[in-house]
């Protein structure tokens, strides 16, 4: 079994459902989403050439 096949398994499971909407009720929270915009700017000024 592949590991990608794990993942779905896995994320098909009572256990990998909780954790995702774990995942989505952290993300409705507006400093979650500060957070990740922020990050993500890092990152993208990493990879912008110039």
């Amino acid at each position: 079994m592949s590991i990608l096949q794990r993942i779905t398994l896995f994320l098909r499971s009572p256990r990998g459902q909780q954790l995702i909407d774990r995942g989505r009720r952290e993300m409705a929270k507006p400093q979650n989403q500060a957070k990740l915009r922020q990050i993500a700017g890092r990152f993208s000024q990493k990879r912008r050439p110039r």
